[in-house]
């Protein structure tokens, strides 16, 4: 009987040991992934930064080019009124 109890006891040993390194073996692995996520966290919070940087950039960009386009009409507007004047009066050109 003791002999029993004594595989039984060796037994239990093994198999708290290999319970022991899997949980060792596990809390190492959440560890790493816990590193990653919060690499992770970080680069998907930069890439919120860049996105909002690139987003103001394109409403300015939007911005000067309405400006643009309405000079631009401004200067084609004066450029007909001159070449209509030279028309009319072609004896000052």
């Amino acid at each position: 009987m003791e002999r029993g109890v004594s595989t039984e006891s060796s037994s239990l040993e093994s198999l708290v040991r290999e319970i022991g390194e899997a949980v060792l073996a596990t809390t190492e692995t959440v560890d790493q992934l816990t590193g990653h996520m919060d690499a992770l966290s970080k680069q998907v919070q930069q890439q919120g930064y860049q996105i909002f940087a690139l987003s103001d950039t394109v409403q300015t960009l939007a911005e000067n080019q309405d400006a643009t386009l309405e000079r631009l009409a401004q200067l084609t507007d004066t450029l007909q009124r001159l070449v209509a004047a030279i028309e009319a009066d072609p004896e000052s050109a």
